[in-house]
């Protein structure tokens, strides 16, 4: 008895000084600290050893923390579209998991096309939810390089052309990730442009184009909403690999916009020791030893911010110095993320996931054309014929590292099928081309056996024999997530559709007045045809729910508001980037060296900047979109007409004319009247999605500020707004602007 009285005199006694001792936390593990200080505490606790692992992969996705004090190992994962399938350890081959389905959200071009920065918010926070899941501290997006040409292999997983727009979609995707505990890295920072050659690709381009064009996106992403991380791109500027460049992460970056995120390098973007220790770089990731291709036993250890730069700094060839301001940043980052206690509990693939990834499929997707208002389709006791490999193909595996392994994806067709089951109208097939049958990429397939052996004349003649007895037909054409199409790695070799479908198109819209045709991309492609089919639609790739968004537009049940992000050329002939020969684009190679040095010769005017000014007329303008309603945007006016600190006001109406709901995006743009500089004919500073019920008219206030009337002035390396006259236009695309106003800056 007496000794079982002593051992529990002893678990008590035991207990209070545990207890005691939980009150006595070091300052790194009180979460009642501030970070800094949580920060410096920690730094003071590590070896040199310790120090460099945590700036350097140790694994295709993660790095190591700090297990001696209790810090877990950092896993990062692809995006920025849903969460990338988990990986082997050191290889690119699948694990295996079963738990690694995800919700495809659509693509970025998408979710940009919806003009709706609240959208946004909730995209980056079903995102999130499904990283915390899954164990990611952080997600490799979003993407936000500016889409300068349609060629660009990548403008998919971007947010178009525009430097506005794009920075207030950013703001609120980054916001809507971090809000749930996981770091967003914005990519990729920056001039990364186009796919071939990227690792060689020197830009060159002016002040003005990098201030006013290339940049705003990361400065909104890193100063409102305060990014946690940021990916350099793998081009060069100024002759420096951007993951290692003492002009873009040095000063711009982190002395000029105040950065105290990680800059972390794209996948083997690091090609030099003493760059990368003074050049801005604090996390390096990549590929086996070089960070790109060569594996060995200790590929870890070889990177540039591993063994290596430990010896130098042994050797006395660095001091600790960067290496502390790296490990500080690194540091900040854990405490966010994986030393974050309040963080909420993620889920995977839930109803609110699909939910938000409907919404922003049906926001997103824009009606281009619809002569004789042929959409929506009266599919009543009809016949609809649907034509094309995209109405069937799987489209979210492929495409470079954004593929996923989704848990579901409705097809177009699905969606059609689904929409109308139980109805009296009847739906037929015809596969009217081939395209890329594979259907796998890193490891994951679609499952889908799309294989057809006969040949494009046997395809287009089922096609338009089935098309003449139709009441309406759907082609869902377009481009895929293959090689030079929209894929990582290539850039597009022609603006043209791939696999006969120019062909296939005319051939039917000859033989059937209602033709539709939905193009599936991320990119514009040409439309000789355009005249010829009375309803367009662009389509994007919408994710696991593509098939219930589209139906959902194309039968009518929602009005589409989408629009575009981009201006859609007739052809590359519009395109200023490709309007100075190869040397602005895709570039020259240097004489003896594996450099190409590729001139953005058009400077600012990129988009409808450049329409604009050379007076070109686009297959479709920068923001335009329609809807199966109509509206009228009049009597813009502003607060006052004479500004001092360059601050304005507007109001703007914008009526519902027809008879049914929709929602329009109000759009306000800015021109220059007189300036000392070559200005734009007009930029986007403002614009403001709104929801109308038929007849209804709603007031809108749209606010900017001096930034809105600035240019890069170049002599003095600043923004400079000059006083004069501006005017104020407003509608709802670039190119029907029905209401302006004029104002001065005193």
């Amino acid at each position: 008895m007496l000794r079982l009285f002593a051992f529990l005199l002893f678990i008590l006694h035991s207990s209070f000084f545990t207890l005691h001792s939980q009150t006595q936390l070091p300052p790194y593990l009180d979460p009642s600290k501030d970070i800094e200080t949580r920060v410096e505490d920690a730094l003071s606790r590590m070896t040199l050893a310790e120090k460099i692992s945590v700036i350097h992969a140790q694994s295709k996705f993660s790095s190591p923390g700090v297990k001696r004090l209790g810090m877990p190992d950092f896993w990062t994962d692809d995006g920025p579209h849903g969460v990338r399938p988990d990986v082997l350890w050191d290889e690119w081959e699948q694990a295996g998991q079963t738990n690694d389905s995800c919700v495809a959200f659509p693509a970025l071009t998408c979710l940009a096309a919806t003009w709706h920065p609240s959208l946004s918010a909730m995209y980056g926070a079903a995102l999130g939810e499904e990283a915390l899941y899954r164990g990611k501290a952080m997600i490799l997006g979003p993407g936000i390089n500016i889409y300068r040409t349609p060629l660009g292999g990548r403008n998919f997983e971007y947010m178009g052309e525009d430097p506005y727009l794009t920075s207030r979609m950013v703001v609120r995707y980054v916001q809507g990730l971090q809000s749930v505990g996981v770091a967003s890295c914005v990519k990729h920072y920056c001039l990364n442009n186009d796919e071939e050659y990227r690792h060689q690709v020197n830009v060159i381009v002016g002040d003005r184009a990098l201030h006013e064009i290339y940049l705003p996106g990361f400065e909104a992403a890193v100063k409102e909403g305060k990014a946690w991380g940021v990916m350099g791109a793998y081009n060069l500027y100024k002759d420096e690999h951007n993951c290692h460049n003492q002009y873009t992460l040095g000063k711009i970056l982190k002395q000029d916009w105040g950065f105290d995120g990680v800059v972390v390098s794209d996948w083997g973007g690091a090609h030099d020791l003493d760059q990368a220790v003074k050049n801005g770089l604090d996390m390096e990731f990549g590929t086996w030893t070089d960070g790109l291709t060569m594996g060995a036993t200790n590929a870890y250890d070889m990177y540039y911010l591993s063994k290596q730069y430990q010896k130098a700094i042994l050797d006395g060839k660095y001091t600790t110095k960067e290496l502390d301001e790296k490990v500080r940043r690194v540091l900040r980052l854990f405490f966010r993320t994986t030393m974050n206690k309040k963080k909420p509990y993620g889920f995977l693939c839930s109803e609110e996931h699909y939910l938000t990834a409907q919404l922003v499929a049906r926001e997103g997707i824009v009606l281009l054309q619809n002569e004789r208002n042929v959409l929506p389709i009266q599919a009543e006791g009809k016949k609809i014929l649907v034509v094309g490999e995209n109405a069937i193909k799987m489209m979210t595996v492929g495409g470079g590292s954004s593929s996923l392994k989704a848990q579901h994806e409705i097809s177009p067709l699905q969606g059609l099928q689904e929409h109308l089951k139980g109805s009296d109208c009847q739906i037929e097939y015809a596969r009217g081309y081939v395209g890329d049958t594979s259907g796998n990429y890193n490891g994951v397939t679609t499952g889908q056996n799309l294989k057809d052996d006969r040949t494009p004349e046997e395809l287009i003649a089922e096609a338009v024999e089935k098309a003449k007895t139709a009441d309406y037909v759907v082609i869902f054409g377009g481009l895929n997530k293959s090689d030079y199409q929209d894929c990582e790695g290539h850039d597009r070799k022609t603006m043209d559709l791939p696999y006969n479908q120019e062909k296939l198109i005319t051939a039917i819209a000859d033989v059937n007045k209602n033709t539709i045709y939905v193009n599936i991309s991320g990119n514009a492609v040409s439309m000789p045809w355009r005249k010829q089919v009375p309803a367009i639609v662009q389509g994007w790739f919408l994710g696991s729910e593509a098939g219930i968004a589209l139906a959902a537009i194309l039968l009518g049940d929602v009005s589409p508001s989408g629009h575009l992000p981009f201006t859609w050329y007739e052809s590359l002939d519009q395109c200023g980037a490709h309007s100075f020969g190869e040397a602005a684009f895709p570039g020259i190679w240097r004489e003896g060296k594996k450099i190409i040095d590729e001139e953005y010769k058009e400077g600012i005017y990129v988009g409808y900047r450049w329409t604009d000014k050379q007076k070109l007329k686009p297959a479709f303008a920068f923001g335009h979109g329609l809807s199966y309603t109509t509206f009228k945007v009049s009597n813009l006016r502003c607060a006052f007409n004479e500004t001092t600190d360059g601050n304005m006001t507007f109001k703007v109406d914008v009526t519902n004319t027809g008879d049914r709901p929709g929602a329009d995006v109000v759009q306000l743009y800015i021109t220059d009247v007189k300036c000392s500089v070559d200005r734009p004919v007009k930029e986007l500073k403002a614009f403001q999605k709104v929801i109308l019920k038929p007849g209804e008219t709603q007031t809108l206030t749209l606010n900017t500020d001096k930034r809105a009337l600035s240019f890069w002035d170049e002599t003095t390396g600043d923004w400079k707004a000059e006083p004069g006259d501006f005017i104020a236009w407003a509608g709802d695309a670039s190119d029907r602007l029905t209401c302006k106003v004029k104002f001065t800056l005193k």
